[in-house]
């Protein structure tokens, strides 16, 4: 009996102690991704070797992360370009090519010679979020969209000036964007009353533009809004730590696009697709071979890659028809990627359509519309006070030559440039024979991926736009779900090829007002519940919404 007694005592003194050993948190299969991201910019950040900004948050992203220094737009403006990352797909293969397609006042619109439009992309593309939040991710948007179609329900948990991680449910991975507008081109203007933390004095004037006190002046206020934005990042980052999120999320920060300067800003030259991009990823989410915290990476990465890119990192299944790939995660591509394609269509009222292909150093582009002038006349531009005097100038004949390039009437049908000796791109090198077997690896590379993807652009726009509304002079509908009921379950589909359904289930009086993404399981209803379902493919008006109440 003592000899029993002893080995209880022994048994439940060993268990004691091994239940009182400090527990180590769990790594989350899924990580946490956050996206923060600015509008209108180059590579202006400090630890990308500009030398007249101060950007110590971001500085101290990228030593704690990679700094990824071939990242290309692929449109040198924001919504074609958005388009492409919210799908994975190049916005003149889905529709999305024209800046912009949603207009804000009535038809004839100010900005848009055709009428304002939701385009309607191929029926098997999603918003990549949608997949996330299948996989059980709470997706949150603060809150630029301007994908040149409307999202449906499903693509956001929220997507609003509050949308924030903190409103997720308690124990859900997140993926959420922060978009930062303080950099955009507006805010050249819109910020004229606040005081400059560059001195205009100490800018560096590219070649291209004049040496004047507006045009100083201009890119000093460009680079204290880049100097503001760091701040705000450092707010952002912040609050992830006091979350105790820190080491436990992956982020992101890039820009839309290039510059929001004039002959920057929609073109397709290096300077209006390339951009940087850091990437922090904690040490329990690297994979083995991945780059160390503050080195750098200098393989191309297009917009088309994000969407796959964070599917890898969440661990969920990248959709076959998606046309970037992965360069992180466990789906990370087996080899880098040898060329970054991009097009420059309408913006606002002025019809254009260039292609280019780049790798990395060798830039080709294709002007479909010769006969159009490289400068377009965007009323909206001209709200910049640098951009008044560079037409003025112009006017009075007080430009260089290397200044009136972008003045020029007409266009060549090709043009190539080395880009590492000639940055700017201003010396045409088609003809040259030393060049001319990379110009046609390049100009057979533009060909094989018009012919992969295709491009809308081969239509007038008007025209296409009849295609997406099946003839008709206005969107079409997407068909009202249909519920199958069977005892307490009840199952959805809907006859509209690629719609996607969502729905609010409200179990007897408690509140939910955040639309669900339906993935073809049975919802169980309950006496007292309530259910409401809509649907909606991308580019269609939404379907009725259909009510239950149980």
């Amino acid at each position: 009996m003592q000899k029993l007694l002893l080995f209880l005592l022994l048994a439940c003194t060993v268990s004691m102690a091994f239940l009182a050993q400090p527990t180590v948190p769990e790594t989350p299969s899924q990580p946490n991704i956050l996206w923060i991201t600015c509008e209108d910019m180059s590579l202006h950040l400090a630890c990308f070797g500009d030398k007249e900004v101060k950007t110590p948050n971001l500085d101290q992203l990228a030593t704690e992360g990679v700094r990824y220094t071939h990242v290309y737009s692929t449109a040198g403006v924001c919504a074609p370009s958005r388009s492409a990352i919210i799908t994975g797909m190049y916005q003149n293969s889905i529709g999305t090519q024209h800046m912009r397609t949603l207009q804000g006042d009535p038809y004839p619109h100010k900005f848009s010679p055709v009428k304002t439009y939701s385009a309607v992309v191929p029926d098997y593309v999603r918003c990549f979020p949608e997949y996330l939040r299948k996989a059980g991710y709470y997706c949150s948007n603060n809150e630029k969209q301007d994908y040149q179609f409307l999202p449906p329900v499903t693509v956001w948990d929220e997507s609003s000036k509050k949308a924030h991680w903190r409103n997720r449910p308690a124990n859900k991975p997140f993926f959420s964007i922060v978009n930062l507008l303080i950099t955009h081109e507006s805010q050249i203007w819109t910020r004229e009353k606040e005081p400059l933390l560059v001195r205009p004095e100490d800018v560096t004037v590219p070649a291209y533009y004049p040496d004047t006190k507006t045009v100083r002046h201009d890119i000093a206020r460009n680079l204290s809004n880049v100097m503001r934005m760091d701040s705000i990042v450092g707010t952002i980052i912040q609050e992830l730590k006091d979350d105790g999120l820190y080491e436990n999320t992956i982020i992101f920060f890039y820009s839309d696009h290039g510059d929001g300067l004039p002959f920057v800003k929609r073109e397709v030259y290096d300077r209006g697709l390339r951009v940087p991009m850091i990437v922090r990823i904690p040490e329990a989410f690297r994979i083995k071979g991945s780059k160390s915290a503050g080195t750098t990476d200098n393989q191309l990465i297009s917009f088309v890659d994000f969407a796959p890119t964070v599917l890898s990192l969440a661990n969920v299944k990248i959709p076959d028809y998606i046309q970037g790939q992965s360069f992180l995660g466990n789906q990370q591509a087996i080899s880098p990627r040898k060329y970054i394609f991009a097009g420059r269509d309408r913006m606002d009222t002025e019809v254009d359509r260039v292609r280019a292909v780049g790798d990395g150093r060798y830039k080709y582009y294709r002007n479909f519309m010769p006969e159009k002038p490289y400068y377009q006349n965007i009323a909206y531009r001209l709200n910049m006070p640098m951009m008044k005097e560079l037409l003025q100038l112009r006017d009075d004949g007080k430009l260089t030559p290397t200044q009136m390039m972008w003045f020029r009437k007409t266009k060549p049908v090709e043009e190539f440039y080395d880009t590492q000796t000639d940055p700017d791109e201003f010396t045409n090198l088609i003809g040259k024979d030393a060049y001319e077997t990379k110009i046609r690896e390049l100009r057979t590379q533009l060909d094989n991926w018009l012919k992969k993807v295709g491009d809308k652009s081969a239509l007038p726009e008007a025209t296409m736009l009849k295609q997406m509304w099946n003839g008709a002079s206005e969107p079409p509908q997407t068909a009202a779900p249909m519920l199958t009921m069977a005892g307490n379950s009840v199952s959805i589909t809907c006859a509209t090829r690629g719609a996607s359904i969502g729905y609010i289930l409200k179990h007897g009086t408690g509140q939910s007002n955040s639309w669900q993404v339906y993935d073809g399981q049975k919802l169980m209803l309950q006496p007292g519940d309530s259910l409401r379902v809509v649907a909606q493919r991308i580019g269609y008006r939404p379907s009725n919404e259909i009510k239950l109440k149980k």
